[in-house]
Formats: C-alpha cells, sequence, structure tokens
C-alpha cells in the first residue's frame, strides 16, 4: 500500500506552509531519510525527509504552493501502484456540539389566525435609459463567487480595449453589461484616443492588466506597463504575513509604554577590546544579553506574560535575540541565557544567527523565548521602540553607541553612550518597575568588576 507525504506541522502557531523546493521528481527511487522537498514556515526554511522508500508515484502541490499543514501531498510506494488522482482532504476537529437546554413540556396553545397575505404591489415601468452625460462610475467589485453578468459582444469589446468589466456599470437585465455599457465607459475615460505601442499592448494582455492601470506620457510605451506591473501588490510571504499578524496582535492587546535610558559603555568597550585579546569573543550584544538575564532573574515580573486576567511569571529565562533576514525578522532564542556563561552564550548567539540567515534553524530554535532583544546599532541607529512579542511582557530596544559630549565633574568630556528603549506590557509592568529594570541594567552594563569578576 502507498504511503501519504505529509506537510509536517512545526509549532502551534504554524498554519501552512510553503514549498519552496522539490529535491524529488515523480518517478525517483527514495530511501528512508532521503530529503524530499524544502519547505517555508513563518519562521524558516526546513528539509522534509522521507519516512518511508520506494518510488514518488504522485505529487500534488508544486514549487512556490502553499499548503495546510497535515495534508497530503504526495505519495511514496511501489512502482505503478495506483494512487489516488486528488489528495484527501484534512481533516478538522468537529466542533463540540452545543449542550441543549433542558426540554420544556410543551404547552398546546391554539392556533393563531394568519392574517391575509398582502397582494403584491405591481412594480414600476422601468424608464428608459438617459444617455449619459457625466463619467461613467466603475461598479463595485462584484462580491466573491458572484459570476459577472455581461453579454458575449460586450465581454469581447472590453477584451479588445483592455479593459475590466468588473469596473463597468451594467443597465441591462438584473444589471447585465451590455455593449453599450462597455462603450459608454470607455469613451467617458478617454480610451478612444488613447495611444499604444503593441509590445505595450502584447505585454498587457499577457499580464492581464486593465488599461486604466497603466498611465503613460501621450502614448503607454513598454516601460509604461512594466512600471505598473512592478506596482501590482504582490502576495505576502508566509513570514510576512505571520510578522504583520502577530505585530497587529501585539499593539491591538498590549498597552505599550516605553522607558528610555543612556547608558555610558565606555569602560565596557574598553574592557571587551583588553579581554578579547585573551580570548574573550563576546559582542558586545553579548554582554546585553547576559546583563538583560541577570536583571530578569532579580525581577521575575519582567520575565511574565499576561494571560488575561492572570499572569505567568516564567521560571526559564530564554531570550530572543532578533535577526534580520532578506525577508522579515527571525528571533531565536538563547535558553537559560542567566545561568550559562558568558563565552557560552557568545557561542550560541554566533551559531543561532549563522543558522538563521542560512535559513537553518529548527522550530525548537525560535520557540519559547520569554523576553526580546532588538539591535540596531549595528545599522546606525541612535534610538527606536519595539514591538513586544505576543507571549512575551518587554522586548529591549538597543541603538549605537554613538561618542558623545558629557558633563562629568563640571567637565565636558568624550563618552561613548548607548540609547536602550523598554518596550512594556503596561498591564502587569508599572512605570517604576520599568525604571527599576532599565537602572538595573544600566548598573551592570557600566560596572566593569562585575564582568572582570564572572
Amino acid at each position: 500500500m502507498a504511503n501519504e507525504i505529509i506537510m509536517p506541522k512545526f509549532g502551534q502557531t504554524v498554519e501552512e506552509a510553503e514549498i519552496v523546493k522539490w529535491h524529488k521528481k515523480v518517478g525517483d527511487k527514495v530511501a528512508k531519510g532521503d530529503v524530499l522537498l524544502e519547505i517555508q514556515t513563518d519562521k524558516a526554511t526546513l528539509e522534509v525527509e522521507s519516512f518511508h522508500e520506494g518510488t514518488i508515484l504522485k505529487i500534488f502541490a508544486k514549487d512556490g504552493q502553499s499548503v495546510p499543514v497535515m495534508s497530503v501531498i504526495g505519495y511514496i510506494g511501489n512502482e505503478g501502484e495506483k494512487v489516488p488522482d486528488a489528495p484527501p482532504a484534512v481533516e478538522k476537529p468537529a466542533a463540540k456540539p452545543a449542550e441543549k437546554p433542558a426540554e420544556k413540556k410543551a404547552v398546546s396553545k391554539p392556533a393563531e389566525k394568519k392574517a391575509p397575505a398582502k397582494k403584491a404591489a405591481k412594480p414600476a415601468p422601468a424608464k428608459p435609459a438617459a444617455a449619459p452625460t457625466a463619467p461613467v462610475q466603475p461598479a463595485m467589485p462584484t462580491s466573491a463567487g458572484k459570476k459577472l453578468s455581461i453579454t458575449p459582444r460586450a465581454k469581447k469589446l472590453a477584451q479588445e480595449l483592455l479593459i475590466k468589466p468588473e469596473k463597468i456599470s451594467g443597465s441591462g437585465p438584473n444589471g447585465r453589461i451590455i455593449v453599450s455599457d462597455v462603450e459608454v465607459f470607455a469613451e467617458q475615460n478617454g480610451l478612444n484616443e488613447l495611444k499604444i505601442t503593441p509590445v505595450a499592448k502584447e505585454l498587457i494582455e499577457q499580464n492581464g492588466l486593465d488599461i486604466l492601470e497603466v498611465r503613460g506620457e501621450g502614448k503607454i510605451t513598454k516601460e509604461d506597463v512594466q512600471r505598473a506591473l512592478r506596482e501590482q501588490p504582490k502576495t505576502m510571504s508566509p513570514m510576512r504575513q505571520i510578522i504583520a499578524k502577530r505585530m497587529m496582535e501585539s499593539v491591538s492587546s498590549m498597552p505599550h509604554f516605553f522607558v528610555t535610558m543612556k547608558i555610558d559603555v565606555t569602560a565596557l568597550l574598553a574592557y571587551r577590546k583588553q579581554a578579547k585579546q585573551s580570548g574573550l569573543k563576546a559582542s558586545v550584544g553579548d554582554f546585553i544579553t547576559k546583563a538583560c538575564a541577570l536583571t530578569l532573574r532579580e525581577m521575575p515580573i519582567m520575565n511574565s506574560v499576561c494571560l488575561g486576567d492572570t499572569v505567568k511569571t516564567n521560571q526559564s529565562i530564554n531570550i530572543g535575540v532578533a535577526v534580520a533576514l532578506d525577508d522579515g525578522l527571525i528571533v531565536p532564542v538563547i535558553r537559560d541565557a542567566d545561568i550559562i556563561s558568558l563565552d557560552e552564550l557568545a557561542s550560541t548567539s554566533k551559531d543561532l544567527a549563522k543558522r538563521a540567515r542560512e535559513n537553518k534553524l529548527s522550530p525548537e530554535d525560535y520557540q519559547g523565548g520569554t523576553f526580546t532583544i532588538s539591535n540596531m546599532g549595528m545599522l546606525g541607529v541612535d534610538q527606536f521602540t519595539a514591538i513586544i512579542n505576543p507571549g512575551e511582557g518587554a522586548i529591549l530596544a538597543v541603538g549605537a553607541a554613538v561618542e558623545t559630549p558629557v558633563v562629568k565633574k563640571g567637565e565636558v568630556v568624550i563618552r561613548t553612550i548607548m540609547k536602550m528603549t523598554l518596550s512594556s506590557d503596561h498591564r502587569i509592568i508599572d512605570g517604576a518597575v520599568a525604571a527599576r529594570f532599565m537602572k538595573s541594567l544600566k548598573n551592570k552594563l557600566e560596572d566593569v568588576a562585575l564582568w572582570q569578576n564572572m
């Protein structure tokens, strides 16, 4: 019996995944453990291995196609074995039936008398349509699933004029679009006098554009069509879609407030430079991560999350460090950041960032975070605010280290200053608590003795 190739489910939040590339095709022999395909989830690109050996008999989903998790995307079996022509539907958990209220004994009532039906009013005779004297307003888009009503001749004319008929108001029976509607629409929008090169017209037809979506100076050229094509809305990648969904969820459900503090990292940078010669490989970001972890251990409320009317205080301190990718952002997690050594933290951070940019993270690498750090200092950003990741209570935004004139003991000196901004969920974190967190973090980063003894 043939074995199903299933789109795996990675994590609780992943509902569908996009097939990036099949490594096998129909007719190929496969062994257990062979990589069948690469998929793109909301977080990373992952390889899907075969659980069976045999021959690829059927592939339903193609490269670039998004499919629900746990759906059948192909079959592996014996060569020549028959398999279904279409994948089975993904089974969804049955909805829990609503509880029926306790039945009451029916009480017989006398039958109500029905009022006599009123006679339907005769429809008023339709008035002949007047010739339009103003530009025709485009019709509202047809609702999903509703078939556009247009005569064959009107449809052919609209195609010749490169018009999408959905924009035309119909004056025929039941709103049907007729030839005169298309002609009036074309006239009122100046399409009869519009000039277009043959190449531009062919491009519009090939790509299903509407002539009104393309604008040119006097004559529509190939360059005008290419510009219009670049401006066409494009479906966001799965990663961008999930980022958009989660950020909207965060800002709409969590009341954010922000606390910014200037931190003098002059001594820290000097210590790091000196320690680097002795083999220390920690970056400035690693020092910040470690300082955050130690401060979170002191202030558990900052390592908590609001769950409606309850607060969950996480016992593990797992810090997510945001990594920018070409198509979005991913936050791999450094687990037990308060317990592991600075060297181990630095090594883990470097490995996670490298694998994130290579799309080689596993779901376990970016799940379970309790606090996040987003650092844009390396991009020259002095200060910014970050949006809290759903499932957490705070996030730290780190700016650039900037040489700044500072007054110390009545004298102006140059110090290296970093601005850091803490975003907190005001439902569980008060302003004074956030301020104390930032003060403690500042003290740790400015106290070189702490790092020398670590």
